[in-house]
C-alpha cells in the first residue's frame, strides 16, 4: 500500500510523497549572464556593440520540468557585442538569451529579493544586462555582462483552489466536476502534485479549478507538503473548502477530526501562513454525503456554522483562527453518486460573477473619485497673476 510507504508519522514527515513531488517541478534555481560588449576602435573613435541581455519570457505551453530537460545545464549566456572595426564603427548588439518559462512564474535573486512576476502569455522580465561595449568613456575597453543567479518559483493560477485534508475527496471532486484525471484512491496523500481541470458550462464559460495536495496540521509549518501547497493558494481568485462529513484522521497516531474541526483547522493553518488568505471569498462543499448517518451529521454541522463561538471552546487557544471563515455558499455533495454536483457548479459560477461584479464596482467607484478630485482640484485653485494664455493658433 502507498499508504505505508509514505512513511506517515504525527510529525508530518513523508519522505515518499515528497520524492513523488519531484516528477512536478515548481521551483528551478538558473545562472543566468549578460554577454560581454564588444571592444572600442580608439583610432577611429569606433563603439563596440553592448553585450546581449537575458530574458525570461513566459509561455502558456511550458512547465519548468520541460525548461530542466530541455537545458540540463541551467545555464544561460547572451552572446558578445561585436568588436567596432573599420567597416562597422559602431558595433552590433549581442545575441540576446530567452528563457521560456510557464505562466504563474515569480523571479527572485540569490537573496531572495523580487525581480518580478509574469502572469500572462509573452510577459518578459530583465534578469540579466549585457555589458557596454567600448567607448571614450570607457577608454574603449568593454565592460563584462551581469551574473546573476535567479530562482523560478512557480505559482498555479486559477479560479477555485480545493482546500482540504487528505482523502476528503478533492481528487474525485475534480475529476466530476472537470475533464480532469487525478488519481483517486481510498488512503492519505494521492494527490502528490498539483493538478488543473476546467469547468465546462453550456454557454461556454469556462472556470478553471485546481486540486492541490492535502494539507495536514502544522502544514504552516512546512509539515507535509506544507509551503509546496499553500503557494500555490495565493493566485487562486476563490477557495472551495472541500471536507468529509464523516471527519478525518490521518494515522492511528493522530486525533480523529470532525467535519467541523477539519473546517477550523483547515482556517487556521491557512491564517498562519498568510492572514490575506482569509480575505479571499470561500465556498464549502460537504462531501460523503452517501454514507449512513450523513444527513444527521450534516445537520450537526451546519449548527456548528451557524454558531462557531459556541463551540470554539472545544479547542486548544493556539488552534483558534483569529476569525472564522464565512462561506458564501455551503453545498452537500457526493463526489461518488454526483448528488450536489451542478448545483455546486452553479453556486461557483455565481460566486465568481458576484465577485467580478464587485471588483468592477470598486474599481468604478475609484475612477470617478480620482476624476472628482482631480476637477475638485483644478476649480479651486484660481490662476496665477503672472500667468499669460496663450494666443489660440488654426491649423489648416
Amino acid at each position: 500500500m502507498l499508504k505505508d510507504q509514505l512513511g506517515a508519522n504525527v510529525n508530518g514527515q513523508y519522505t515518499r510523497a515528497c520524492s513523488c513531488y519531484g516528477n512536478f517541478i515548481d521551483n528551478l534555481r538558473l545562472f543566468t549572464k549578460g554577454g560581454s560588449g564588444g571592444m572600442g576602435y580608439p583610432r577611429l573613435g569606433g563603439e563596440g556593440g553592448k553585450g546581449g541581455d537575458v530574458w525570461v519570457v513566459a509561455h502558456n505551453r511550458m512547465t519548468l520540468k520541460q525548461l530542466k530537460d530541455k537545458y540540463p545545464q541551467k545555464r544561460f549566456v547572451a552572446g558578445e557585442g561585436a568588436n567596432s572595426r573599420v567597416s562597422a564603427l559602431k558595433g552590433s548588439k549581442g545575441k540576446d538569451c530567452e528563457i521560456p518559462v510557464p505562466v504563474g512564474v515569480s523571479v527572485t535573486d540569490e537573496n531572495g529579493k523580487i525581480i518580478g512576476e509574469l502572469n500572462k502569455e509573452k510577459d518578459r522580465l530583465l534578469v540579466a544586462e549585457g555589458g557596454l561595449g567600448g567607448k571614450l568613456l570607457t577608454n574603449f575597453l568593454p565592460l563584462k555582462g551581469q551574473k546573476r543567479v535567479i530562482h523560478l518559483d512557480l505559482k498555479l493560477i486559477a479560479d477555485i483552489g480545493l482546500v482540504g485534508f487528505p482523502n476528503a475527496g478533492k481528487s474525485s471532486l475534480l475529476s466530476k466536476i472537470s475533464h480532469a484525471k487525478p488519481a483517486i484512491a481510498d488512503y492519505a496523500f494521492t494527490t502528490i502534485k498539483p493538478e488543473l481541470g476546467k469547468i465546462m458550462y453550456s454557454d461556454f464559460k469556462q472556470i478553471s479549478v485546481a486540486d492541490l495536495p492535502g494539507l495536514i496540521e502544522g502544514a504552516h509549518m512546512n509539515k507535509g507538503m506544507g509551503h509546496k501547497f499553500l503557494k500555490h493558494i495565493e493566485r487562486t481568485k476563490q477557495l472551495l473548502f472541500v471536507v468529509d462529513i464523516s471527519g478525518f484522521q490521518l494515522s492511528s497516531q493522530t486525533h480523529y477530526r470532525t467535519a467541523f474541526e477539519t473546517i477550523i483547522l483547515l482556517s487556521k493553518e491557512l491564517e498562519l501562513y498568510k492572514e490575506e488568505l482569509h480575505t479571499k471569498p470561500a465556498l464549502l462543499a460537504v462531501n460523503k454525503m452517501d454514507l449512513p448517518d450523513a444527513q444527521g451529521k450534516f445537520h450537526v454541522l451546519m449548527n456548528q456554522l451557524q454558531n462557531p463561538k459556541e463551540f470554539l471552546h472545544l479547542f486548544e487557544k493556539n488552534m483558534i483562527p483569529e476569525r472564522t471563515v464565512e462561506f458564501q455558499h455551503i453545498i452537500p455533495i457526493s463526489a461518488i453518486t454526483g448528488e450536489g454536483i451542478d448545483e455546486l457548479k452553479n453556486c461557483i459560477r455565481k460566486s465568481l460573477d458576484e465577485h467580478t461584479n464587485q471588483e468592477n464596482d470598486a474599481y468604478h467607484k475609484k475612477q470617478l473619485l480620482n476624476l472628482h478630485i482631480s476637477n475638485t482640484v483644478s476649480y479651486s485653485e484660481p490662476p496665477s497673476k503672472n500667468a499669460v494664455s496663450s494666443p489660440r493658433m488654426d491649423i489648416t
